[in-house]
């Protein structure tokens, strides 16, 4: 009876003594990991919603006559946040206006910018202030844009994808007003902001958007610059977490490696919450990063009829209009920009 009495304190013994760096975070003995709780952004450090892969389609493609398919998806994040990708888009909305070609594959295709404001239909005009100055504007994206006006619906590209398109819009406002737009590049690898080109499966491609807004006579009051906000609400791909980088309200991918990939479908993509006034006069952009400016080499727009045709506009040696995105026109595929016209 002693030796069984002896043989079982030694056995407690040991086993609290096994124990006694134990946790009830860590049944192992081992100093908890912050990053055991979630492998997957273990080494991501930003204020992003993180998600890996490819996203589920919800629309097979939002223009059937396109060249490349605009579908859009879901995908779900580390957080069990549920993302758009690559954007929630109005294009579908009919209390939303398709802005009217300047140049449009599918649609009408003007030779110049003058013959395009000769036979603009004033139908279209969209009255912001009723006794306001008529104002024209003249927008290339890549690939897809929607214009708000002082928060109102202006204009919305007609084709989401490609072929590469321009648009002249018309709107009554008084002065100031304040242009809002939302940008995005669109993506085939939905959720992972890559398409097929170039042989490449995963290719990042990139965005870019110029625009020029002349008043009643003709003259430009106003052209895309450094002087603009611009903000990114989606990147991808993103390779290795430890990349990117915040400091305040810059959302940098600057560190991000932008090669081609023949299999990138474990990719991650970072998201942010769009403020829902964002196209509002009202909406605090102070903090926001500048745009950042691109030129028409690195866009590669010389080769784009939607362009070039238009270059008295948009390279008006006065008034010179600049490519602008967020800081990163290759990795960012959701942008937000904004802009007041004193």
């Amino acid at each position: 009876m002693i030796h069984n009495k002896i043989v079982y304190i030694m056995a407690l013994f040991f086993v609290i003594l096994s124990c006694s760096n134990c946790s009830e975070d860590d049944s192992n003995g081992n100093d908890p990991d912050p990053d055991d709780d979630n492998p997957v952004t273990g080494d991501y450090s930003g204020t992003a919603s993180v998600t890996q892969g490819l996203a589920s389609t919800t629309v097979d493609n939002l223009f059937s006559d396109g060249q490349r398919v605009a579908g859009v998806g879901t995908v779900t994040a580390d957080d069990n946040s549920v993302w758009t990708v690559p954007a929630e888009v109005n294009y579908d909305n009919s209390s939303f206006p398709f802005a009217p070609d300047l140049h449009n594959t599918y649609g009408t295709q003007y030779a110049t910018a003058a013959e395009a404001l000769a036979s603009f239909d004033d139908n279209n005009i969209v009255e912001v202030d009723a006794d306001g100055e008529v104002i024209t504007g003249y927008i290339f994206a890549d690939n897809y844009f929607e214009l708000y006006v002082n928060g109102l619906p202006v204009g919305k590209d007609a084709v989401p994808f490609t072929e590469f398109n321009s648009h002249i819009v018309k709107f009554r406002v008084s002065l100031p007003f304040t242009i809002a737009m939302k940008l995005v590049d669109w993506e085939e690898n939905l959720g992972l902001g890559t398409e097929t080109n170039q042989g490449s499966d995963y290719y990042p491609g990139d965005g870019g958007m110029v625009a020029v807004f002349k008043d009643a006579s003709q003259n430009t009051i106003a052209t895309t610059g450094s002087e603009w906000k611009a903000q990114t609400f989606y990147t991808a791909p993103i390779k290795d977490l430890g990349c990117p980088s915040e400091s305040g309200t810059t959302r940098s991918s600057a560190n991000c490696d932008t090669d081609s990939e023949n299999d990138g479908s474990s990719f991650y993509a970072l998201h942010w919450e769009i403020p829902e006034t964002w196209m509002n006069e009202d909406f605090d952009d102070a903090d926001w990063p500048n745009a950042t400016t691109y030129t028409n080499e690195t866009i590669v727009v010389n080769n784009k009829p939607s362009y070039m045709s238009f270059t008295d506009v948009f390279d008006d040696t006065e008034d010179d209009a600049e490519f602008i995105w967020s800081t990163n026109v290759i990795l960012d595929n959701e942008v937000i920009v904004r802009y007041t016209v004193e």
